[in-house]
Parts: C-alpha cells; structure tokens; sequence
C-alpha cells in the first residue's frame, strides 16, 4: 500500500499524453529503440510503450526520480519497458548511452528546466547518438524569435527564472543554433494544446548546416 501511495503523479502528464502520443505514433513508425531523456513520473513512457509495442522504451531521468518510474514501470509490466536508466546532464552521459543502438529521442518539459549549457549539450549528445535521419522529439513551451506565443507562456517564463535564474522558455532559434551545430535539421514545428509545441529534428547524413525547418500545426 505504501508504493500505491508513493507512486508519483501529474495531472498535466496525464492531459498531454494522448496528444504527444499523436504525433509521436506516425512519426516513429519505422524506429525501434527510444531513448527519453527526463521521463518525470514514468507515465508518458507506459502510455507510449503501451501504444507502440514495437518500440523498446528507454527510460532515464536524475537517480532522485527512478524510484518512482519504476513503480510505474513494475505496473505496467510492458516487456518493451526496461528499467529505467540514470541519466544527468550535468555528467557525461552521452559516454553512458553511446553506441546503444537508439534510432530516436523522445524529451518532454525538460528544456526549460535545464540551463542554457544543459541544452546545448542536451542537442550535443542527441546529435552523436542518432543515426542519419534518426528523429529527435522535443515537447513543451518555446518563444520564436524573441517572443513567447501567448501571455501565459510568458507569465510561466517569469515564474520559472524567479525560482532558478538559469532556466527559462527556450526560443526556437537558439535551439535551431545548438541543433545545427549537432548536425540536427528542423523537420517540423507542431502546435499542442495549452500552448506548447512539439519539435522535430531530424539527424543529417553529414554535419552539414541544416535547411530551414518546416513548420505545421494540429
């Protein structure tokens, strides 16, 4: 009963996930091994998982977090759920998780609580671990050219650098700079509800200067 009652949950997970499992379905149809940066509770990955039996769903998140995804992860008892896998940006984590076999990353609200730097190198390892044409998937709030797309994007903005200066909504351009220098193209930019968006990159055959990015909605 303890665990029952341990076990993490997000409301806001639990709205968002039926729409991320949209888009993300068609557009990992062919992948086979995803890796999740920053899986919070461990309910996105279930669902995901649960959704698209054909996908080997890594977990991995900060040691403080694992204790609860695994009580979602022993729950659910998909055999296309591993145990979950610490992972810090602040350590060098692409070493821990190269040559894995990974054909695609899935990362959901973790860019605006990661630093400046953690971002970049966030881009930086995704980038080393895809193979050519190997999608990256970044869910959750992002200003475009300097400006936030609604008021309540930018009251979040504020609220998040009151708490820890170093974080922050994260403009799209700024990630288009760290992605080109990974070798990573903007592939589309798709509008969610309650304002976020879903980023897709796509890794290049070579480190060349990806094209402009595409842009959608849904």
């Amino acid at each position: 009963m303890q665990g029952i009652i341990d076990k993490p949950f997000s409301p806001a997970c639990e709205e968002n996930k039926q729409p991320i499992l949209e888009v993300l379905k068609p557009r990992l149809i062919a992948a086979h091994s995803v890796l999740e940066i920053g899986s919070g509770t461990g309910q996105h990955a279930v669902h995901f998982a649960a959704a698209m039996p054909h996908l080997r769903w890594q977990c991995t998140d900060v040691p403080a977090h694992l204790p609860g995804i695994r009580q979602w992860l022993d729950e659910a008892k998909l055999p296309n759920l591993p145990a979950p896998l610490a992972l810090d940006m602040e350590t060098d984590w692409l070493a821990a998780f190269s040559g894995r076999g990974y054909d695609a990353v899935f990362s959901a609200n973790t860019a605006h609580i990661m630093s400046l730097a953690q971002v970049e190198r966030l881009f930086a390892g995704v980038g080393a671990l895809l193979p050519a044409g190997g999608r990256f998937l970044l869910y959750g709030p992002f200003s475009i050219d300097g400006q936030h797309t609604s008021e309540s994007n930018a009251r979040f903005d504020q609220s998040l650098q009151l708490q820890n200066p170093a974080s922050g909504v994260r403009d799209r351009r700024e990630l288009e700079r760290f992605a080109a220098e990974a070798g990573l193209a903007l592939e589309e930019d798709i509008a969610m509800p309650v304002n976020n968006r879903t980023l897709v990159w796509r890794r290049l055959a070579s480190a060349a200067a990806p094209v402009d990015g595409g842009t959608s909605g849904q």
